[in-house]
């Protein structure tokens, strides 16, 4: 028996008993007649004492060699603790040892294994199984356990079903690169890694699954960023016989569910907006909720004033900032200058201060007088004491600008309370979106999403007007959840293909056998996918999702610790037909 107990479990009711305890060496204290070791494991820490007096001689001088890290096994009395601990569970007690193993030495590791550790990202990225040993992140992993599980049993409850389906698929032009799997079988040819099991759980639900589930990896050869990895692991849900309010509804439930049984928290109302309405008042598809800044927008009550920034553009539009009046002429040059970067990319910004005294003081009052003003000011929702911050430009470019000023204003008056949750149900997406560059018609969701049933004759005459049956799940300003409505017959399934440029040779090719599936009877069906590693991560308090992955890729996409992607061998290059070019060529 390599352990009795874990370095966790010990406490004063274990007084005077023998056990064994096995882990790691975290901390040593050497006072030449005492060694105190700090025992580590994924439990916790357990404080181990090697005295020269009581202690077996040679136990006493190996202990004497131990490192940090060092693998032992050791066999103790539980004895009370003179100094105790109140931080530590097992803070009341230590080990006086008898037996001592060496079950594996270790070298010096690269960075403290600390909650606060010394190493930066990328070297305990490297390292990453030292840095799992770390308190923060064992316990991270361990929430991302409790959430996967809590969901498990959500939906194994409300009667869903886990089907796992294939990691190799065929490549589909739509949506995301994709990954490419050479087939050494079939010379020439390439299975694809999913970027979801889209058509598989439709599938399912024409083979009468019902409802169905997955907690599953997906794949998207795309640019990374910190809530983004290559790999990532999506709650895949679908049912059958349901319609819009129902999925709603049932996944609402899920997130309440899960609200409650990780956090304490109780949420009654999941309010919905459609997105034209999202975007009017915040800017963007998945607003933050959990504050104000809403937008106004100000043509009426600044154009033909004179002022040619506000007058020649397509939207004026701004938000009130509340308690920001203060802000010297050295802070607003600092905002302005924010704004000019270029992942921001605006020309200017305006402001206005809405003094405590009612007085009006802005960096355009050569052209708008104070009652203008405060014309903008009610539009704004603005109080005194507040910054009014006006932007003017290309309806989208602008909104996208402001919506980014607003979630940096938000952070700075730390108004984003990772404790308080926000659900939003974003609804009434337009199904397609047209591209100028390649001049066609792109689907706003995939090409599977149905369109409102009141629209669809519209298809036929004024498509890019068609809303999509189709609703994203928002929480906090992140997007959690997508899904719609699905088609489930073969003449709307060859319509949207025909509307998104697919000739019919392209369309039986990549999709005949989800339309040969609809003629054999599809029951009218839809679903919705949460991406697990964001939402555990907006769970867990934070926006990185990396901080929830076992074993993440950098902002390259690469593993560092296993360096991969790497080159293949020639001999296997060869075995699959393909022909790589050398660096210099």
């Amino acid at each position: 028996m390599l352990r009795t107990h874990t370095c966790g479990a010990l406490n004063e009711t274990h007084n005077g008993t023998e056990v064994i305890l096995s882990g790691w060496v975290h901390k040593l204290r050497d006072k030449g007649f005492i060694v105190w070791v700090d025992l580590r494991d994924r439990y916790g820490v357990t404080q181990l004492v090697f005295d020269e007096a009581r202690s077996p001689k040679a136990v006493f001088e190996k202990a004497q060699g131990l490192g940090r890290e060092f693998v032992i096994q050791v066999k103790g009395t539980v004895i009370e603790r003179e100094s105790k601990n109140k931080a530590l569970p097992t803070g009341g007690i230590e080990i006086l040892v008898q037996e001592l193993q060496v079950l594996n030495a270790a070298i010096t590791p690269p960075f403290t294994i600390e909650n606060e550790s010394d190493g930066g990202d990328e070297l305990r990225m490297q390292y990453r199984y030292l840095d799992i040993r770390r308190t923060p992140v064992r316990n991270n992993l361990i929430f991302r356990h409790q959430v996967t599980m809590a969901v498990r049993n959500y939906l194994s409850d409300a009667g869903f079903v886990d089907v796992e389906t294939p990691y190799l698929i065929k490549s589909t032009p739509e949506g995301a690169r994709d990954f490419v799997v050479p087939s050494r079988m079939n010379a020439g040819q390439f299975y694809a890694l999913p970027q979801s099991p889209q058509t598989f759980k439709q599938l399912l639900m024409v083979g009468g699954m019902d409802r169905y589930f997955q907690i599953v990896k997906c794949f998207r050869d795309e640019d990374l960023r910190a809530d983004r990895q290559p790999e990532f692991t999506q709650i895949d849900c679908e049912m059958a016989f349901v319609t819009q309010e129902d999925i709603l509804n049932q996944f609402e439930g899920l997130i309440k569910h899960l609200l409650k049984t990780i956090k304490g928290v109780e949420i009654d109302t999941f309010p919905r907006m459609p997105y034209e309405e999202a975007l009017r008042r915040f800017g963007n598809d998945k607003p933050d909720i959990r504050f104000g800044m809403e937008f106004g927008e100000l043509n009426t009550l600044t154009q033909g004033m004179g002022f040619q920034v506000f007058d020649q553009q397509e939207l004026v539009v701004g938000i009130a900032a509340p308690g920001l009046a203060h802000y010297t002429r050295k802070q607003l040059d600092q905002l302005i200058d924010w704004v000019k970067r270029p992942q921001i990319g605006a020309q200017g910004l305006v402001w206005s201060k809405y003094n405590e005294d009612g007085s009006f003081k802005s960096s355009v009052d050569k052209f708008y007088n104070e009652k203008q003003q405060a014309a903008w000011a009610k539009k704004l929702d603005a109080k005194p004491g507040d910054l009014m911050l006006i932007m003017s430009g290309p309806t989208n470019k602008t909104r996208n600008q402001l919506s980014a000023l607003r979630m940096e204003l938000a952070e700075r008056l730390e108004l984003r309370d990772p404790n308080t949750f926000a659900p939003l149900w974003v609804t009434d997406f337009p199904l397609l979106e047209w591209d100028e560059e390649t001049q066609r018609y792109h689907a706003m969701h995939h090409p599977f999403t149905a369109p409102k049933p009141e629209e669809l004759k519209r298809l036929e005459t004024a498509p890019g007007q068609v809303h999509a049956n189709a609703y994203d799940l928002v929480l906090n300003g992140n997007e959690i959840g997508g899904g719609s409505i699905r088609i489930h017959d073969e003449h709307t399934q060859r319509k949207m293909f025909d509307l998104l440029g697919f000739t019919k040779q392209e369309a039986e090719a990549q999709f005949g056998f989800l339309m040969q599936a609809f003629k054999y009877g599809a029951p009218p069906h839809g679903g919705i996918a949460f991406g697990l590693d964001r939402l555990v991560a907006i769970l867990g308090g934070k926006e990185t999702i990396r901080d929830f992955i076992a074993f993440p890729k950098n902002n390259s996409g690469r593993d560092v610790m296993i360096d991969a992607p790497a080159p293949l061998a020639k001999e296997q290059l060869d075995e699959l037909g393909l022909v790589t070019k050398a660096p210099n060529q």
